[in-house]
């Protein structure tokens, strides 16, 4: 009986905070939901890496998101769905560096690494 309470507590807050999360303001960006800002990364030497960029909420297809996550080896790049945001690209194995970029209003803001313990993070505002 104990233990049916507390989870039925947990699962009150739970649901009580999922409902406040999701009361946050996002910008529905409709048919078009990748077409803000451009990012790169780039690792010549075919490193492994792990990209999260994080922006404004956004609903994409009716979905809420605030970030978007990749893995990859070598290069990859594409868009951000808005005008602004945080990427942070970190090495997670193989030979040399990686580097991330973004570019806003054609101006390109880049960082790199070839150390797993310290991410490249660029910030574009």
């Amino acid at each position: 009986m104990k233990t049916t309470l507390i989870f039925a507590a947990v699962l009150t807050a739970a649901v009580a905070a999922s409902g406040a999360a999701s009361a946050q303001k996002t910008e529905e960006v409709g048919q078009n939901p990748y077409g803000g800002l451009h990012w790169s990364v780039a690792a010549p030497q075919g490193a492994n890496w792990a990209l999260q960029c994080q922006f404004a909420p956004v609903t994409v297809r009716g979905i809420h998101m605030n970030r978007i996550n990749h893995t990859g080896t070598g290069r990859m790049a594409g868009r951000l769905p808005g005008d602004n945001g945080s990427c942070r690209v970190t090495k997670t194995g193989g030979e040399g560096g990686v580097g991330v970029a973004v570019v806003k209003n054609g101006t390109a803001t880049s960082a790199g690494t070839r150390d797993a313990a310290t991410p490249a993070v660029v910030n574009v505002f």
